[in-house]
């Protein structure tokens, strides 16, 4: 879940407003990680899964491009994206209009641009609205690409497996190189930040309540396969997963079939998902609907990372 301002906008939309402040870099050989599925994902506060599907619709509708090019720190190309000149004639109106509204600030109504710092990514200035229009003096959510803040429910549910992977790792007392490399494929995958990677490595350390290997890859195919498919780059990180954990191909089999006779969406799930939804027939959830919905998560057993990635495919088919 994005709270304030943010979460009234579409996922699309916050995705235009990125690209619209992150410019592809003509004939260039190299491009920022900001423009990469994986910093997408992280500036627009929504799980790296549901990236590809927005993506593809503004390529059909001729607002996006995309081109391989080499990212600092990576070692191969890596598929990278930028606005069309008619994506980004959109994108600056909408960047305009929102710019315009009016918010409460000290007593006053201004229009948020004038609260704009000089170089302020629009997605980090809008951070600091709430849903009652007011500019807070601290971000009221973070993305997972800032080392500090709390993050969207969406994000904690990547935040919830580099935990559990850390709690595997730390279990005895050292991480090895593989399981370093490990984790360096998951975090690049989820676009983190280094140092909230560290806060939460300590917080596992402190912990010491390792999951077993089967568990998490278990979670990672049942997170994984909540809108049906797997897309590549999710395949690839599962076979990372899959061999540094040691597993053969008939475990993974076994394990991807329990995953599929226990998928999320159990009956307590689809009546979660049945108050979402109503929920979000207007675009926002208020802070009474807030309420309502976590006393329902409690009621129903429905856990913060099963409400993020449901909450993040109902919005991503807001168009």
């Amino acid at each position: 879940m994005v709270d304030g301002y943010l979460g009234s906008l579409t996922t699309e939309e916050r995705m235009m407003l990125h690209l619209c402040d992150n410019i592809l870099p003509e004939g260039e050989w190299e491009a920022p990680v900001s423009l990469t599925q994986a910093g997408i994902s992280a500036a627009v506060h929504v799980q790296r899964k549901h990236v590809p599907r927005t993506l593809k619709r503004l390529e059909q509708r001729g607002d996006l491009t995309n081109s391989k090019r080499h990212v600092p720190g990576g070692k191969q190309r890596r598929q990278v994206y930028g606005l069309t000149p008619s994506g980004r004639e959109k994108a600056s109106a909408l960047r305009e209009k929102i710019l315009a509204t009016l918010v409460g600030y000290k007593g006053n109504q201004v229009p948020l641009s004038e609260l704009r710092k000089g170089g302020q990514a629009t997605l980090d200035l809008l951070s600091f609205i709430d849903e009652a229009m007011n500019y807070n003096d601290n971000p009221v959510v973070s993305p997972v690409s800032n080392p500090e803040g709390i993050a969207s429910l969406d994000a904690q549910a990547g935040e919830h497996l580099v935990r559990r992977l850390f709690a595997r790792a730390w279990e005895d007392g050292k991480i090895t190189r593989d399981e370093q490399y490990l984790l360096t494929e998951v975090v690049d995958f989820l676009g983190m930040h280094p140092e909230r990677v560290r806060r939460l490595s300590d917080e596992a350390r402190r912990e010491q309540n390792a999951p077993p290997p089967e568990e998490i890859y278990r979670d990672m195919l049942r997170q994984a396969m909540l809108d049906g498919e797997l897309i590549d780059d999710e395949i690839a990180l599962l076979e990372t997963v899959r061999i540094a954990y040691g597993f053969d191909r008939m475990t993974h089999d076994k394990l991807l079939n329990e995953a599929k006779e226990s998928p999320i969406v159990s009956e307590k799930y689809l009546t979660y998902k049945s108050a979402l939804i109503t929920a979000l027939d207007d675009g926002v959830i208020t802070t009474d609907e807030g309420a309502m919905l976590a006393t329902l998560r409690e009621t129903l057993d429905i856990s913060d990372a099963q409400h993020a990635s449901l909450l993040a495919e109902l919005r991503d088919n807001i168009k």
